[in-house]
């Protein structure tokens, strides 16, 4: 499954960066998931945006250290050269 996600990194701007990524869901919690959004008549991404938004509310409200913050901004050098999608899914 593929859900897009938007990523706000300055809370007071409004335009989002949109970022696609896989998730692995069991079985019976996928098909809750599909019948919850036909029922809701959404889509099963703003299901999974929804739920999302939930878990990080409470998390929200505590601000965020400058440090962490800074080192969000930097990034994240991992090392070596950009792995091809294939390599990255390779087991």
């Amino acid at each position: 499954m593929i859900v897009t996600a938007r990523v706000d990194i300055n809370p007071y701007s409004h335009i989002y960066v949109t970022m696609k990524t896989t998730i692995d869901l069991p079985d019976d919690l996928f098909e809750q998931t599909k019948i919850a959004a036909v029922k809701q008549r959404t889509t099963i991404k703003d299901i999974v945006i929804q739920g999302l938004e939930i878990v990080l509310r409470d998390e929200g409200k505590t601000k965020p250290s400058s440090s962490a913050l800074a080192r969000l901004r930097r990034g994240y050098h991992l090392g070596g050269k950009p792995l091809t999608r294939a390599e990255a899914h390779a087991s």
